[in-house]
């Protein structure tokens, strides 16, 4: 139980790729906050799935692109436990088009979700953090962000600015003993995925070195890594959970 007594928030924990780090991160004893924007059944079934592991759980529904929703729920995820150990930054969003096509709106939407409430919820986290002299900020950028795809510009520099966002900040914390590094997915099982076609997925996996796709418990399993005493020296990296496809 490597992190047992430790808060840890997941933005966008109650499907996919999020679920998986919330339960992740309860095996190993954290008690979760689980955040979401607007799937209350999705949500309450992670936590129940959370609470298997015989940890304290919290929904707190919040749109992490307004200031005012990022307060909030850093607030409740205090009442918890009255700290905060471990902040996960998942929830994203994509809406892809081309270049010449993408509409403002969709660009705007995109950055945000995905980079303007990743900075929210790291300078929210930052305080208690701080007065704690203790915390691990892990922020899930993605492959595209470091190689760009096409139709994904909107997403591309959002996951890109993540980089940037944890570098800088990994700079500012490495004194105070909170460490922040990012984890780049590749080609990872979800339900976006699978809506894809056949044909797109075999186009796909064709270009993934290690020839599968991958699972969100790899994407979990590098993140509960950043997250335990095992990388207390490690800050400012990104992990590629890729299968090769960023080599």
């Amino acid at each position: 139980m490597l992190l047992k007594g430790q808060t840890a928030i997941v933005t966008g924990g109650g499907r996919g790729i999020g679920r998986a780090i919330a339960l992740k991160l309860a095996s190993l004893g954290a008690d979760i906050v689980i955040n979401y924007t607007s799937n209350d059944s999705a949500a309450k079934e992670t936590a129940k799935e959370c609470e298997k592991f015989a940890v304290k759980t919290l929904l707190v529904q919040a749109n992490i692109s307004i200031e005012e929703d990022c307060e909030k729920l850093i607030s409740e995820a205090l009442e918890l436990n009255g700290r905060i150990d471990i902040l996960v930054n998942n929830a994203g969003i994509t809406r892809d088009n081309i270049m010449l096509s993408m509409k403002t709106a969709e660009f705007d939407d995109v950055i945000n979700t995905n980079l303007r409430g990743t900075y929210l919820c790291m300078k929210k986290a930052l305080k208690p953090m701080l007065k704690q002299k203790y915390g691990r900020i892990i922020s899930l950028s993605s492959v595209v962000g470091l190689r760009g795809n096409v139709g994904q510009a909107n997403y591309s520099a959002s996951k890109a600015g993540i980089i940037g966002l944890t570098k800088s900040l990994a700079k500012e914390m490495a004194a105070r003993n909170i460490t922040v590094n990012a984890v780049a997915p590749g080609f990872i099982g979800t339900d976006m995925t699978d809506a894809m076609t056949d044909a797109a997925k075999e186009k796909m996996i064709a270009e993934i070195p290690c020839k599968r796709i991958g699972e969100p418990e790899d994407v979990a399993n590098a993140v509960s890594f950043f997250a335990s005493p095992d990388a207390s020296y490690i800050t400012g990296q990104v992990l590629c959970v890729d299968g090769g496809m960023a080599v």
